[in-house]
């Protein structure tokens, strides 16, 4: 019994990455925020370690301007996927609906993007890899799902296409094979 659990866990550990992990320690430079200001709107939002050691990604969102977004992102060395991958996120919202990108190219124009519920509670969120859209300035692109060996940057969007304030707190980013 005791080797079975123990390759269970090593199975565990080795088919698992941590894309972040938030404490109070963490360095939060490589985070940028891109809001609507970009096109001409007046949304703001932030991401800032909270003294128990999540992000808060938080800001309001101003329809102003053709505005109506804030995103926050995180670039990293290439992380091989798997088809069947997939990420989970220990999160906690405040009852808004949010986005989830990835990109495999982080110069690439477009993302890949799933829309998810928050509860108001923390919650662990998983989001398919291959369930993932192909979008661009909110449009639906002609192109299949998320079907990359890689990936390199993630984002967290809210666009809720009404004046808003939004929090979100983010624990940890998993990347599972």
């Amino acid at each position: 019994m005791k080797y079975l659990l123990a390759t269970l866990v090593l199975m565990t550990l080795m088919t698992s990455k941590i894309i972040f992990d938030f404490n109070k320690d963490t360095s939060m430079e490589n985070w940028t925020i891109v809001n609507d200001g970009v096109m001409g709107g007046l949304s703001v939002g932030n991401i800032v370690l909270t003294p128990e050691g999540h992000g808060l990604f938080k800001g309001e969102i101003s329809l102003e301007n053709n505005g109506g977004f804030s995103s926050v992102r995180y670039r990293f060395e290439k992380l091989q996927v798997t088809k069947d991958g997939y990420i989970s996120i220990r999160l906690k919202g405040d009852g808004k609906k949010y986005q989830f990108r990835v990109k495999d190219d982080s110069s690439n124009y477009y993302s890949y993007i799933v829309t998810f519920p928050t509860s108001g509670e923390w919650e662990e969120i998983k989001i398919s890899l291959k369930d993932m859209y192909p979008s661009f300035r909110g449009r639906k692109l002609d192109m299949p799902n998320f079907s990359k060996d890689h990936i390199e940057e993630i984002v967290f969007l809210i666009g809720n296409k009404k004046t808003e304030s939004f929090m979100l707190l983010i624990d940890k980013i998993v990347l599972d094979h």
